[in-house]
Formats: structure tokens, sequence, C-alpha cells
């Protein structure tokens, strides 16, 4: 070796670590990342945006500058992720009604967290294709803001744990998935929670309903099925104008989305990665909830058929903007985007008929996207509405009566 050479080594071994560097050992990190849960760095502002239609909120992931694409995945953080979430971490109970018609037996399942004796009960209706656990996440935050308000979050027929066999013991061929037929369910749903509770009367309450659940809800109030108890009721993210208008495209979003998942896991993850829910806990209470195992094939697929609803599409929405207005009761709409308004709810908020809420940052499951925002909304909106908070003049027989009123003298 030449003196140039020897030079030359001399000088890239002075810069050389003195300490060899760790051998990566996947067993190792596997090891140590059993029990270690981490947390989920938080959303940029940038990173949401408002969906495209009221029917699907799912839209193209853009990494922000700060988004570390290429670090080596925690396996405790992709775990931790997508683990399943059980639903008493959020309700007190669960709970089965039954109800038999000439042609059907069913067995409404529901949610529930009881008010006390002088809370208001918030009755939840999820949109087509998810689950009374919609709303499992924003009950949570809505229970902080109003320790005395009580949750019901019903599963709709043909979605969650609802289910309906004919009078001769079979399933239907295809659930009646009518806007009257979901309503009555409601209305059912409610007044069976209040036999099971042994209340006296109905509590205050405040129906909230999510996209087909918003028309549900404004069906409830404008038929009055639940008499004077309804103080209010709220509207996520559907307005007629736009629903219509997304129904056109709905046979295409149906047909781009997987059929099924080689586990609950992965279907939690899709949903996540897709941002058709953009919050971690909302996904991982509500998804599981949507998928069915098969015992033939071991995959999870899609527990409700929504291209069997299909018929009953146009029927939800039509008049739904009409009805909203003009039903009794406190209404609030709470949107992900102002563009979803259409000319008659335009001209009823000019005219300040009902509140108006617009989360631009969330997807179209907004409940679940931001359930601590939602909850604050709706925990605003009963105080504003709340009889109790309602100061009404005495009446003038009662005041002469207290002696603090003359009455008026005959001459």
């Amino acid at each position: 070796m030449s003196d140039l050479q020897r030079a030359f080594a001399r000088s890239h071994l002075a810069r050389l670590p003195l300490d060899a560097p760790p051998v990566f050992d996947e067993r190792e990190e596997h090891d140590e990342s059993q029990d270690e849960v981490l947390p989920l760095p938080p959303e940029s502002p940038n990173d949401s945006s408002s969906s495209a239609s009221s029917t699907s909120s799912t839209g193209t992931i853009v990494p922000s500058p700060s988004q570390k694409l290429f670090e080596r995945p925690k396996s405790s953080s992709i775990k931790s992720r997508s683990a399943p979430l059980p639903w008493d971490d959020f309700f007190a109970q669960s709970l089965s009604f039954q109800q038999r018609t000439p042609s059907e037996n069913i067995s409404h399942h529901a949610y529930l967290t009881p008010p006390t004796s002088s809370g208001p009960l918030i009755v939840t209706h999820h949109g087509a294709g998810s689950s009374g656990l919609s709303f499992a996440a924003f009950a949570s935050e809505f229970l902080k803001l109003i320790p005395s308000a009580g949750v019901l979050s019903l599963d709709a027929r043909g979605h969650g744990q609802t289910s309906i066999t004919t009078s001769s013991g079979s399933s239907p061929s295809a659930p009646d998935l009518s806007l009257t037929t979901l309503a009555k369910d409601l209305a059912f749903v409610v007044n069976a929670a209040k036999a099971h509770m042994k209340w006296a009367a109905l509590p205050d309450i405040v129906l909230i309903g999510h996209s087909l659940g918003g028309a549900v809800v404004t069906e409830v109030a404008h038929e009055r099925l639940l008499g004077n108890a309804l103080l209010a009721y709220g509207v996520l993210d559907v307005v007629e104008g736009s629903a219509m208008d997304a129904l056109s495209s709905m046979d295409t979003y149906l047909s781009t989305r997987p059929r099924s998942f080689p586990t609950l896991a992965s279907g939690i993850e899709w949903h996540l990665k897709s941002r058709t829910i953009r919050n971690t806990t909302s996904a991982r209470v509500s998804v599981p909830s949507l998928l069915l195992e098969s015992k033939v094939t071991d995959k999870w697929s899609w527990r409700t058929d929504l291209g069997a609803t299909k018929p009953f599409w146009e029927g939800w929405f039509v008049g739904l903007s009409k009805k909203f207005l003009e039903s009794r009761g406190g209404k609030l709409l709470l949107l992900a985007g102002t563009d979803r308004l259409d000319k008659e709810l335009m001209i009823g908020q000019m005219q300040g008929k009902y509140q108006l809420q617009v989360f631009p940052e969330s997807g179209h499951f907004i409940q679940e996207d931001q359930p601590a925002k939602t909850a604050q909304v709706v925990a605003d909106f009963y105080r504003r509405n709340d009889r109790v908070g309602l100061v009404l003049p005495p009446k003038v027989d009662d005041l002469i009566k207290q002696g603090k009123l003359k009455p008026a003298e005959h001459k």
C-alpha cells in the first residue's frame, strides 16, 4: 500500500463512529412494542376537507410535508389504530325491544345511557349503511357537557343488530326502509325505552339524525309522532337538493368500495385511509358494527346491502327542506360545507327559522369526524331550547290570589 493510500484510509477511519451501529432485529422491536401505545400525530387542518356530496366523504389523501412517509411504523401503533373498541365504553346499556306485526317480528336494537330524573334524552338516528354506534363518540362527549342528559341511539331495521323475521320465521327478502316506516320505528323504540325504564312520562327529547337519519327525525317531528315531548331536532349534513343530486353517483360509489375485508382491523383501516371516517376512536367503535364475518370465507363483508335500498333513496329526501322548516320545535342544521344549502334553506336561514352551523374541516360523518365539536353545538342548541330556561310571566289570577295585584273594579 502506498503512502497516499495509507493517508486516505486513515482520514476515512477517523470520521467513522467509535461504536458499531446497532443491528435491527424485527423480533426485538415486536417484543418491545407489545404494551406500547403510541399517540397518533394530530391532523393538520389542511389534511381535511369538506366531502364532495352528502352520500360519500371518501377523498384523496394528500400528505403534508411534515408527515414522515418513509418512517417504519411501530407495530403497536398500527394495532392500536385498528383495534376495535367495545360499545360499553360509550353507553350504559344495550337493549332489544320486540315488536310483532301480522307479517313480521322485529327485534329493535338500541344503545342507551339513561338521563337523570330531570335531564333531557338525546335520541340519535344514523345514516344508511351505518349503525347506532355512529354516535358513540358523540354520546361520550355530550354527556361530559350535560351529565344529567341521556342518549338513546338505535340501529335502524336492516342495520346493526336490529333483526327482522317474517311471521313464518324466515328472513324477509328486503326490509321495508320507507321513510314512513323508519319514522314509526324510531317512535316505537323511544316509547319502548320509556316502558323499559318505567318512566311516568317521556323526558324532553332532542332528535339528532345524520344523513338518512336526518330525514327520519324530520319526519318524526313533522308527523308529531312524539307529541309534546319533542323539544327540538337537528339534522347532520343532509339537505334535499344536494342529497337528490348525490343519488346519481351512489351506484358508482358502491361499485368502487371493497366488497369485503380479510380482517376486521383491515376494515377499520380502510375507513381511516380512505377518509370515510376521519377520527380513529370513532372508526374503532363504529366500523365493527358495519361488518359481518362469513363462516364460509372467513372474510368480513358489509352487514347492510346498500344497493338493495335503492328503491327507497328518492323517497327519503323528497320534500325534506319544506318539512324541516315547517315542523314544530327548535331546528338545527349542521353541515360540512355551505355548498349543500338549497334555495329553500337559504331563504329560511335569512329569515332566522333555524340554527346553522358549518364544520368545513369535517367529512360527511360529522358526528364521527368531530364528536367533541358536534357535542358542543348540540349541547348549546339544547340549552337554547330548554323549557326550564324559559321564564314566563306569572298569571294574573295567581298574582291576585297572592295579594300582589288587586282585581279590577267594575263600575
